[in-house]
């Protein structure tokens, strides 16, 4: 029996490509993990305090998110990575943030495919999973552009990866 597939970019994707996409989304997620563990400790200033202790929530919310991740992946019949995407840091607070806040603009764009091409294989329950992780994700959008003065991000429409 051939492997059901979906389409990502225009091409069929199969359960092997999905389990590789949500590697991928898991290597995220230790990122966020130790951004946000690290930012949460590091930002110094009143300015900074309500969002130093946000972001020790979002670290803990990714660590969810991350343990969700491998369990998908497994039972896609693959085995979780365990290397994280690279974190940047800096000694200006307002561009950690901004580091925090384009990753979650990727993140939720990825996590939106990763509901398609859920459903497009008929993995309802996985996509549903997928869209809990997502309203951590914009609600960590939204505490980020808030702290920067900025408007929430508008990802509605294809955005520039």
């Amino acid at each position: 029996m051939a492997e059901p597939k979906s389409v990502e970019n225009g091409r069929e994707i199969s359960r092997d490509r999905l389990a590789e996409l949500l590697n991928e989304d898991l290597s995220r997620e230790y990122q966020a993990i130790i951004a946000y563990v690290v930012y949460s400790q590091v930002l110094k200033g009143a300015q900074f305090m309500n969002i130093a202790d946000q972001l020790a929530i979002h670290a803990k919310q990714e660590l969810d998110h991350a343990l969700i991740l491998s369990r998908l992946i497994d039972y896609l019949g693959k085995m979780p990575t365990v290397t994280p995407q690279p974190v940047r840091t800096s000694e200006d607070a307002k561009k950690m943030l901004r580091f925090d806040l384009d990753n979650e603009n990727a993140t939720i764009r990825n996590y939106r495919e990763r509901v398609r091409q859920c459903e497009a294989l008929g993995e309802f329950a996985m996509a549903e999973q997928i869209r809990q992780i997502l309203v951590d994700e914009q609600d960590h959008q939204i505490d980020l552009a808030t702290a920067l003065g900025e408007e929430v991000p508008d990802l509605g429409r294809k955005a520039k990866r």
